[in-house]
């Protein structure tokens, strides 16, 4: 099967040459390590977890897998797999919002000779285009949102109001009642394309927002009725970057706090629009790895994301607005993404699949402010 790939990687001309991702991520501003990816020895010689074995695509480029959004949310549901397409299931805040979603889709083009190759974007930066890394500035042209469910249960006191995160914005919505006039609170309020990356919220309306209070939120994958794999690696992963983390000093969540417990909500700040604007970014830079006196992180399982024959899918997210999609990771590796992605601010070029706001020219690590 490998064999396989290899030729139809070749043959599809794909790269797969470390060396060459790793400049054409530099030569994007993209900030990378140089550090190995495996942070024991080959056997493991540190009591990792094993995965069982599984077939997983050790051969096809991963850089580029990763479809064009511009945001993400993921809803509140308290478990760790879902039915096999999670907008189809009635009666979900997630099926709402994706009827908001398709609405404003445009309708696809049936002729396959019309279709665009490209599935990356030029940063509005300046710095090359790279495959699979796309950014957030310009979300009026990409208009994409990707509706995950996740393991958070919600922290409302009515069952039937959700809790939703929203990224890159890296907030936390509440009270979301989960019907269609819920779904359009949340669309406007947070998540339609018209609302700008960090706009300070209205007043008036029912749900509430905050800053979410972590200073990294990451994502795995665990959806058992898309690929077993992935389900087989999300707990692993869990248990491996919460020691990691833990040996770093970091407080680990698998289940957000209330975020009322940390202050007013967005809605409820003070001020002229820029100065409420201001606000904002100040508490995120507060969440944040370079800044936090205490950090902590929330590590959620979370429905399919695509690439499950990349598993175990990764995604970290920063209040910085970042994004980072990693596959083919396992315990082995999780101590290097912990010290070199999350802590460092650099991209593991071997591991990365794409994301949201990683070209950052002048800056060596992704979390500089």
């Amino acid at each position: 099967m490998s064999a396989f790939r290899k030729l139809k990687a070749l043959a599809l001309g794909q790269n797969t040459d470390l060396d060459l991702t790793a400049a054409q991520l530099q030569a994007a501003s993209v900030p990378v390590s140089d550090a190995p990816c495996r942070g024991c020895a080959d056997p493991c010689d540190e009591g990792h977890e094993e995965y069982p074995k599984f077939d997983v695509d050790m051969e096809t480029e991963m850089l580029g897998s990763v479809k064009p959004y511009a945001r993400q949310i993921v809803i509140s549901t308290g478990k760790s797999d879902w039915v096999r397409e999670v907008t189809d299931a009635k009666g979900t805040l997630a099926a709402y919002v994706d009827e908001l979603s398709s609405s404003g889709r445009p309708p696809k083009d049936k002729d396959p000779s019309k279709k665009s190759k490209d599935n990356g974007a030029a940063a509005s930066n300046g710095s090359a285009h790279v495959p699979g890394i796309f950014d957030s500035s310009n979300l009026a042209k990409n208009k994409k949102v990707t509706i995950l469910n996740g393991s958070h249960r919600t922290v409302c006191d009515d069952p039937d109001k959700e809790t939703v995160l929203v990224f890159p914005d890296y907030k936390v919505v509440t009270e979301v009642d989960r019907s269609h006039s819920g779904a359009e609170q949340l669309w406007k309020h947070a998540v339609s394309p018209a609302v700008d990356l960090h706009a300070v919220p209205e007043e008036d309306v029912e749900v509430r927002s905050w800053v979410i209070p972590y200073s990294c939120v990451i994502l795995l994958c665990s959806h058992k009725r898309r690929d077993n794999r992935c389900a087989i690696a999300a707990p692993k992963l869990e248990h491996a970057l919460t020691l990691a983390l833990e040996r770093e000093g970091w407080e680990v969540h698998t289940q957000i706090d209330d975020p009322s417990a940390h202050g007013p909500s967005l809605e409820e700040l003070k001020g002229s629009e820029e100065e409420k604007e201001a606000k904002v970014l100040e508490q995120l830079k507060e969440v944040d790895v370079a800044h936090a006196e205490q950090k902590r992180a929330l590590i959620l399982f979370c429905s399919h994301i695509g690439g499950h024959k990349y598993a175990g899918n990764v995604i970290i997210n920063t209040p910085r607005g970042v994004s980072i999609w990693y596959g083919r990771v396992t315990p082995h590796e999780v101590d290097t993404i912990v010290k070199e992605t999350i802590i460092g601010g650099r991209i593991l070029p071997p591991l990365l699949r794409g994301g949201l706001n990683l070209c950052y020219p002048g800056h060596k690590s992704l979390n500089d402010w």
